[in-house]
């Protein structure tokens, strides 16, 4: 009983390994496979705690193969050829899997070391990793291995695995635990689709639940005391960390003031206020734009108070916006004039200036028609009047198109208008 719980609990067959329906019900491909017996490279790619270890030691038993695992953060070159040398040996006579976790920390040069011991299908390697393996990964260890995606685990499969860990700690420990229905839905829901999480705050719940006649009683509130940091998946350096954001921004841009709440919710959840008035005040430029243009100073209000108050009084400010964002006329009008232009700029296009928008007062002698011959604007009625201002090469250039809200169109009119005075 000295393991944690999560170890002690680790399943022993396919059946018993919780979620991951889309790979493991009997009639998906990945069940196929390790059934077949035949054991091709694989990329197990999802975030931690969903199975993709213990998937890996159950392979190895059905497969009669020997399992080693080696760790991206810490492995050498020389630990993977230690492990080719046991194919010479007793452990290597129905070959060796590898179980390489953390992959993307392995550099291509150790990377590149893995084609040549796994070419041949002595060694099987499954890679592991909680980032694309399609950005960290070297191309020839994907071109040479099927890559699954592992999900987080649905609330009702974490709440089996709660219940199974419940029930192993009165095997072992004799002592009757009682827990509410709640108390089990909250750590469920809390730890994110973690399910090795959920074990470890079930095992600290009855550890810190005082026993009174040979039963634990755990209240709801030390479950939510010892899970309210659990639900929070985030690492600011990773894929949900990038996914969580878009999602957020995608949602307010989608006039979901729901969906873009919740997201807020989890961004402000792990302490993430920077990036959360970040996305706030580019959607508001981005997405709403021209269409409610008061709506950038309202935004810039909300976001300077969200720092000055600090969390947790920042999330009041911010919804406030976030809300407004989503519930704002849409126009992208004035991003895509901008993303026009540059694209221009970057390729080359444009340069010089109409002579009458330069600064400088005087004309060289090879200028024929001297003088800076600007017209002011405000001395004409509507202060406008025509003249060039693109340059030359550019001429008869359109970036900007109006969007259809009433707003622009209420400008376009106007321009309309005057201009054909």
């Amino acid at each position: 009983m000295d393991s944690p719980l999560a170890d002690r609990l680790r399943p022993k067959t396919l059946d018993d390994i919780a979620g991951q329906h889309h790979l493991l019900d009997k009639d998906k491909p990945l069940r196929k496979i390790i059934e077949s017996g035949k054991i091709p490279n694989m990329v197990f790619y999802g975030p931690s705690g969903v199975g993709k270890t213990t998937l890996a030691s159950i392979i190895a038993r059905q497969t009669n193969k020997t399992l080693r695992k080696l760790n991206g953060t810490t492995a050498t070159t020389a630990d993977i050829r230690s492990i080719v040398d046991e194919l010479s040996g007793f452990s290597g006579i129905n070959g060796i899997l590898l179980y390489l976790d953390e992959i993307q920390y392995f550099n291509k040069k150790q990377q590149q070391t893995l084609l040549e011991f796994i070419e041949d299908g002595s060694i099987t390697l499954i890679a592991s990793t909680t980032e694309n393996p399609y950005f960290y990964i070297y191309s020839a260890i994907l071109s040479r291995s099927t890559v699954f995606e592992f999900k987080p685990l649905e609330k009702d499969d974490v709440i089996c695995a709660i219940k199974r860990a419940l029930n192993i700690l009165q095997n072992e420990t004799g002592e009757d635990i009682e827990i509410s229905e709640k108390a089990v839905e909250h750590i469920a829901y809390a730890c994110g689709g973690d399910v090795r999480k959920a074990i470890n705050a079930v095992e600290l719940c009855v550890l810190s639940s005082p026993l009174d006649e040979n039963k634990r009683i755990i209240s709801d509130d030390t479950a939510e005391m010892l899970t309210q940091k659990s639900a929070v998946r985030y690492d600011r350096e990773g894929d949900e960390h990038y996914d969580l954001l878009s999602a957020f921004q995608k949602s307010m841009r989608g006039s979901d003031p729901d969906a873009a709440i919740h997201y807020l919710a989890r961004i402000l959840a792990a302490d993430d206020l920077p990036s959360a008035c970040r996305r706030l005040m580019v959607c508001a430029c981005e997405d709403v734009g021209l269409a409610n243009p008061q709506i950038i100073p309202i935004v810039k209000a909300a976001v300077d108070a969200a720092f000055m108050v600090g969390l947790p009084e920042a999330r009041i400010p911010l919804a406030d916006a976030v809300v407004l964002v989503a519930l704002s006329p849409k126009s992208n009008s004035a991003y895509m004039a901008i993303n026009k232009a540059m694209a221009d700029v970057k390729a080359g296009k444009g340069g010089g200036f109409p002579r009458q928008l330069q600064n400088k007062h005087y004309d060289g002698d090879e200028v024929q028609n001297k003088g800076q011959n600007y017209i002011y604007p405000h001395d004409h009625p509507y202060h406008w009047t025509y003249q060039q201002y693109m340059p030359d090469s550019l001429l008869g250039t359109v970036y900007y198109e109006p969007g259809e809200n009433k707003t622009e169109q209420a400008y376009k009119e106007y321009w309309k208008r005057i201009k054909s005075l």
